[in-house]
């Protein structure tokens, strides 16, 4: 094998979680790795940062990552050694609607229904059987589409 950049066995460009996946997956298999951001901070586009109050922490990059959390490869990683935190905010993102108002994606089904108005129910019907069932369905719907 001919070795990269800097005598390592292979070379990772950005941070984002699935660079960050496959250095992971490299360096397990028993390969040297480093990986390279532009950015000042990893993450691609996962980073957040404080851009304006005080204790309000924004996306750079991307609106809402749902399943990050939830990936059974982050999962088995002990990340938070290494300084990985997961930001759960109440209301992951929001939605603005013609007439001036808003939904809020909401952590709780109870408040995004709520949020929904009329169309709550409907949503509830939808998404709550889901919710009851994700330990379920977490693994047939994070796994990759070709087994």
């Amino acid at each position: 094998m001919t070795r990269g950049a800097a005598g390592r066995d292979a070379v990772v460009v950005g941070s984002g979680p699935n660079r960050l996946a496959a250095a992971i997956s490299l360096a397990r298999a028993g390969l040297s790795v480093t990986v390279l951001e532009q950015a000042d901070a990893p993450g691609g586009g996962t980073r957040s940062m404080a851009l304006t109050e005080l204790g309000f922490v924004h996306d750079v990059c991307s609106a809402v990552h749902p399943l990050a959390l939830a990936s059974p490869f982050f999962a088995g990683d002990p990340l938070a050694e290494f300084g990985l935190s997961w930001v759960q905010p109440d209301g992951a993102a929001a939605h603005p609607l013609p007439d001036g108002s808003a939904v809020i994606l909401e952590r709780s089904i109870d408040a995004m229904a709520a949020g929904l108005g009329r169309d709550g129910a409907a949503w509830r019907r939808l998404v709550a059987p889901i919710a009851r069932r994700w330990d379920a369905l977490a693994e047939s719907i994070l796994a990759p589409l070709l087994r």
